[in-house]
């Protein structure tokens, strides 16, 4: 009963040690997701910016699996390339020894016990707070209260390491293995990694085993190069759904970090007796003799290893890419397969990740149906019937992809929303489903002016010259107020608002003028009834397409 205790504690305090993590990262990610955002749309492809740029997002949230998550859906959103990406993934190894630090000198170096109960006591007031912000930074506290405490629980559950045990003398048995015991110990540290699905709490635990006399220094270290192996696969996992490149870019990640594993492995011994020497230069004792110096020795170990290879890798960033390009062929079939272009990994855990995914999915849905209305204006003056037929088909084909465009957008953003999303997600995530609703409805004015387009041709109503003029001027405004939208969406904030105000104007002002005009064609018998009833419905139509569009330009304008 002891045993079946002891493993229950054990999962409690990692379990405990996991929210407090998660809750520390996604409020930090709530509150610089802007910042995020905008310093990836700024990445160049200068391949030290890019590290620099991942060292400093993964600081700020806390996760490198969340940076590499978060990457791959950028390269699958097409707005990094993959050399980029792979200098945002290096970056993230490193910043996200930031978190090793943490653990290691709050966890193991102070009685933190002492400080988390006031802080969580400080936490509790910002977690009623009405201000979205306010309590994102009680969240934060509150996690990082958690992380230290779970931590506490975590040294108090493993017992410290006692000679006579069974464990400790087959543990003691496989280290004098030599190299087999620093690759047995590996594979226990990418299998936990997988497990988990957090390389922070296998960190975490590799402390706590170290620090308690249950493995030695080298054992360690091994433990969190298997670490670093397996939080590749998050990324991995990930990528399964998206585009070619994002799948390069996740295993360029595995590569990258393999590649360093392999080099130091062999090197192990004489790497951490280099490592020992400049801990202790530095005021420390000696990691091999005292168990209780190996968190920060093994912090030390950690970061150094990530800057190093690094250094060793970073000249060869193209091959790398090359390498990968080979090894992860494209596959023409299925890249042409229908699929959502931007959405196709999943919810990431970055909300604004998310929406910036469904924003991108959202510009692409508008293109489809300028196109769309583009082929309406075609179909309008086309007299030959293999064409007209074969137009007919392109225009209910769309209509057809728009539909499922937005059922799987909306999904998408109804998963997103399921989440705990900060005021301004909040906002931004009703914003596009009122966007990709009017962006439908488009669609189906289009499909309805085809249908009064059909009705006319199949009846032979013949429409006068200036009737026709006055369809094709009204075809010219909507077209315009279309590619204004477009160009809205594309290009952010360039184009006022206010164009688009003056484009919807004029379109209603000419309604306005052709519904009195038909009104007294109608009495002069300019042309019959029922043919009068088609000409009203593709103005009608028209005009609704301009309401639609300035929907959608002001709640594009309200994401910002």
């Amino acid at each position: 009963m002891g045993g079946i205790l002891l493993l229950l504690s054990i999962a409690g305090a990692i379990a405990l040690f996991l929210f407090g993590m998660k809750l520390m990262s996604e409020s930090l990610q709530k509150i610089m997701s802007e910042r995020i955002r905008k310093v990836l749309s700024s990445m160049t492809s200068n391949k030290f910016k890019g590290i620099l740029t991942g060292v400093f997002i993964t600081a700020l949230i806390q996760s490198s699996s969340a940076t590499t998550v978060m990457v791959v859906s950028f390269v699958n959103a097409g707005i990094l390339q993959l050399v980029e990406a792979i200098s945002l993934i290096i970056g993230a190894n490193i910043g996200t020894t930031l978190t090793a630090w943490l653990i290691s000198f709050f966890g193991f170096e102070l009685n933190s016990a002492i400080y988390m109960l006031p802080l969580i006591g400080i936490s509790i007031p910002f977690l009623f707070s009405n201000k979205r912000k306010l309590k994102n930074w009680g969240e934060i506290l509150l996690g990082f209260s958690l992380l230290f405490i779970s931590l506490n629980f975590l040294k108090d559950s493993i017992p410290q390491a006692n000679m006579d045990s069974g464990l400790a003398n087959a543990v003691q048995t496989v280290y004098s293995w030599g190299h087999i015991s620093y690759l047995i110990f590996l594979l226990i540290g990418v299998l936990f990694t997988i497990i988990i699905k957090s390389s922070s709490s296998i960190f975490a635990l590799t402390l706590v085993l170290a620090f308690n006399g249950w493995i030695n220094f080298e054992l360690a270290a091994a433990m969190v190069l298997g670490e670093n192996i397996g939080t590749t696969l998050t990324a991995i996992s990930a990528s399964k759904v998206a585009n070619i490149t994002a799948k390069r870019a996740a295993i360029a990640h595995l590569f990258f970090n393999l590649t360093g594993v392999i080099w130091v492995i062999i090197i192990l011994p004489f790497f951490l007796g280099s490592i020992s020497n400049l801990y202790m230069y530095l005021g420390g004792g000696n990691p091999f003799t005292n168990n209780h110096e190996i968190p920060l020795a093994l912090a030390l170990f950690h970061t150094l290893f990530n800057v190093l290879n690094t250094i060793i890798l970073i000249g060869f960033t193209k091959q790398i890419t090359q390498f990968v390009i080979k090894r992860v062929p494209s596959d023409y079939n299925a890249e042409n397969r229908f699929k959502l272009t931007h959405i196709k990994i999943g919810v990431l855990s970055t909300p604004d990740a998310s929406l910036y995914q469904a924003r991108r999915e959202t510009v692409l849905f508008t293109e489809k149906v300028r196109k769309m209305f583009m082929n309406v204006e075609r179909i309008y003056d086309t007299q030959i019937e293999k064409d007209f037929k074969l137009l007919s088909e392109k225009i209910k084909t769309t209509e057809e992809y728009a539909n499922r465009l937005e059922t799987e957008i909306a999904n998408f953003l109804t998963k997103v929303g399921e989440g705990r999303l900060s005021e301004t997600s909040s906002k931004r995530m009703r914003a596009l489903f009122k966007m990709i609703d009017d962006i439908e409805s488009i669609a189906d004015s289009c499909i309805n002016i085809l249908s009064a387009i059909e009705k006319k041709r199949n009846s032979k109503f013949i429409f006068p010259d200036q009737i026709n003029n006055n369809v094709h001027l009204m075809f010219n405004m909507v077209r315009e107020s279309l590619d204004i939208m477009v160009t809205m969406l594309t290009h952010d904030e360039e184009l006022p608002l206010s164009m688009a105000l003056e484009t919807e104007n004029e379109i209603n002002n000419f309604r306005d003028i052709l519904k009195s005009e038909h009104l007294n064609n109608l009495e002069k018998g300019v042309y019959k009834y029922d043919a009068g009833i088609l000409y009203n419905d593709i103005i009608s139509q028209c005009e609704r397409i301009g309401d639609y569009a300035i929907n959608v330009d002001e709640a594009f304008k309200s994401l910002f």
